[in-house]
């Protein structure tokens, strides 16, 4: 498997991640930047990025590539971890089930609701006034 590379695509709101992994030392790139200069200032998203190499016990056995584009930084991250998990799949199906059960392989379906004509805003109505 010398410089295999395997793909996974992630979504969450509107944010759109296309992930390469392959084996090496954990350097991760994101749009062409590092990990910590893409996500500066929001360390937890870096965790979140790298949830699933902890599920799987692989912190530093793999190398990223990705590209995000979309939405914000957080919904980023959930994308590109659940792009990760879908290639750390095709890698090695016996990740499935510890993936699985941390619910990195499900696509999270929330998403803002759309305005409705004749209100404010998805739910929210003008002010009425009686008299």
């Amino acid at each position: 498997m010398e410089n295999k590379r395997f793909y996974g695509t992630g979504r969450r709101k509107t944010a759109s991640a296309r992930v390469w992994i392959s084996l090496g030392k954990g350097k991760t790139e994101i749009n062409k930047k590092s990990i910590e200069d893409y996500f500066e200032g929001y360390s937890d998203y870096i965790k979140t990025v790298k949830e699933p190499f902890s599920a799987v016990n692989a912190e530093a056995k793999f190398d990223i590539k990705a590209t995000v584009k979309g939405s914000g930084k957080a919904a980023q991250a959930e994308a590109l971890r659940h792009g990760i998990s879908k290639a750390l799949l095709l890698f090695d199906q016996t990740y499935r089930q510890a993936l699985k059960r941390r619910g990195f392989l499900t696509r999270d379906p929330r998403a803002k609701e759309r305005k409705k004509y004749g209100k404010k805003g998805a739910r929210a109505s003008f002010q009425w006034s009686k008299r």
